[in-house]
């Protein structure tokens, strides 16, 4: 997995690049009517219910558009909310504050959309063995928001993106000739490059999962779209020779029942590409 400083540099990245999307060469509509030595105060309000995400991201990005700003945080990200909660208090240069606005909303809400779903799927897996992963169905630019909303959510992050873990799926395994060989080639290039990755393989049925185990060093397999009877089978198969993971079209009705037949993973696209932004809104105060 990518290292702490690997990730605060792509939330920089996020920061400076949707700073310069939205302000260019200046915020015309502030500068025409707000004098620069203006002060004001806002309130960060919620107009809708579910899981708060994103507030530490909102405190570095008005950090990053001034650091004079000072925010003062009621909530914090994780807890549970409702209509009328107020999540901060942001204080200092009008024109800054509405500078970092839009950005602060954009990526709040949809942080706070995905944490609520995760922590929705977290909930439904209560009192089993069974954790959610999300995957690499992200908004481009801005995955590392994504993937933290998934852990303020309760949930734990797949890898982060190519560079980080190896994973063989139907396309790997069909162009490198099948299935031994894309194992036998993927640990070559790693004793090769001198790289230390763990490696997912994709099983399409049992008797690719039996492959699979006949090759030792795979991290965690996957089984992708099997029925409830073949995932209890392939976990029985597979027992403690590695990890598994269970994924394709898996919803909040049939997440329990997957988690029932064993599997240490349910990995969710859902969690990050089907979800409706939680209403929330910066108020003059």
């Amino acid at each position: 997995m990518i290292t702490k400083d690997q990730f605060q540099k792509e939330l920089d990245l996020i920061i400076a690049n949707a700073i310069r999307e939205d302000v260019g060469d200046g915020d015309h509509s502030s500068l025409a009517c707000i004098p620069s030595n203006v002060t004001g105060k806002a309130k960060l309000l919620v107009k809708d219910e579910g899981v708060i995400a994103g507030i530490a991201f909102a405190k570095q990005v008005f950090g990053h558009v001034d650091p004079e700003l000072k925010v003062e945080t009621l909530i914090s990200d994780g807890e549970e909310v409702k209509y009328g909660d107020i999540a901060f208090y942001v204080e200092g240069s009008s024109q800054s504050i509405l500078k970092a606005e839009r950005l602060v909303l954009n990526a709040m809400q949809r942080m706070s959309a995905i944490a609520t779903k995760t922590k929705q799927y977290v909930t439904l897996l209560e009192g089993t063995q069974t954790k959610i992963l999300d995957t690499r169905k992200t908004t481009p630019g801005i995955r590392a928001l994504e993937k933290w909303a998934v852990k303020i959510g309760g949930g734990e992050n797949h890898r982060f993106a190519l560079y980080d873990m190896i994973m063989l799926k139907d396309n790997h395994i069909d162009f490198a000739g099948g299935i031994t060989k894309a194992i036998q080639k993927t640990q070559r290039y790693l004793l090769d490059t001198k790289r230390d990755l763990k490696i997912i393989v994709e099983a399409r049925n049992l008797d690719e999962v039996e492959e699979i185990l006949q090759t030792k060093g795979v991290y965690r397999i996957l089984l992708d779209n099997f029925d409830y009877e073949e995932t209890k089978k392939a976990v029985a198969l597979i027992a403690d020779q590695c990890l598994t993971e269970s994924s394709g079209g898996i919803n909040e009705n049939t997440i329990r029942d997957y988690a029932l037949c064993g599997v240490d993973y349910i990995s969710s696209g859902a969690l990050t590409h089907s979800v409706h932004n939680m209403d929330l809104s910066l108020k003059a105060v």
